[in-house]
């Protein structure tokens, strides 16, 4: 049976997701896809969130039919990747290097996400060359121009890589624009994970506009709030003794 998963997704653990787990789940599976990887940036807490719902499973096995693997989408020094099947935490600005060799003694897959895409933290080509990765993203549906898709799946027929598409989605309704098609009766992480480093087809549709619309305000209220200083605790209590 081939197993239709989306490697790239968020939950509103991300700092710019909105959706919960479970709104992911249920509008994947409404969208006829067996799972997903959560790759919230630089966290794992969706993973603790969905082990303890009963959502997903210790062993790697499905719930009810529907398989959630683990991840993250780290920010590395030279750019993000995606650490997929396995959860590590404090992984963030370390060198890209460091952590594909931490990803694969923990058994994870190490999977640069949108590596061209010039207004995104992808990780650029001369680091690429230097990086054990297992495979690379070579259609991401949240592309800010479609050709870099197309350099990144040039880049991987060049070089060998396995290939992956996801739809990078950061509210339910974008997750499965785009996925990756694996040819596996493993239906399990090990499976999935195992059947990533092989040959395997690819479905690969873009945003909608709203969607990308979207996108971009759920971005730039991130940013917005991240310029935004902490009060201070003495702030703090000045306005406390005014009211």
């Amino acid at each position: 049976m081939p197993l239709k998963i989306d490697f790239h997704t968020h939950t509103f653990f991300s700092g710019d997701g909105v959706s919960s787990p479970e709104e992911n789940i249920a509008a994947a599976r409404r969208k006829g896809l067996h799972g997903f990887a959560v790759t919230d940036h630089n966290t794992c807490d969706a993973i603790s969130y969905l082990l303890d719902k009963g959502l997903m499973r210790e062993d790697g096995l499905p719930v009810d039919g529907f398989l959630v693997i683990p991840g993250q989408e780290v920010t590395t020094e030279e750019g993000h990747l995606l650490c997929i099947g396995i959860t590590i935490p404090d992984l963030k600005g370390r060198p890209a290097r460091e952590v594909c060799e931490i990803i694969h003694e923990r058994g994870g897959l190490a999977i640069p996400p949108h590596p061209y895409d010039l207004f995104r933290a992808g990780i650029r080509e001369p680091t690429l060359e230097t990086l054990p990765i297992d495979a690379l993203e070579v259609f991401n549906a949240a592309t800010t121009l479609r050709r870099y898709n197309r350099y990144a799946f040039d880049y991987a027929q060049l070089r060998g890589f396995p290939m992956t598409a996801a739809s990078d989605a950061h509210h339910s309704a974008a997750l499965g624009t785009a996925y990756t098609i694996l040819k596996t009766e493993d239906f399990s992480v090990k499976g999935v994970l195992a059947q990533t480093c092989k040959s395997n087809d690819l479905s690969q549709h873009y945003l909608t506009p709203k969607d990308s619309v979207r996108k971009t305000w759920n971005n730039w209220m991130r940013l917005r709030r991240r310029k935004k200083p902490p009060m201070s605790e003495a702030k703090v209590q000045h306005l406390d003794t005014r009211r």
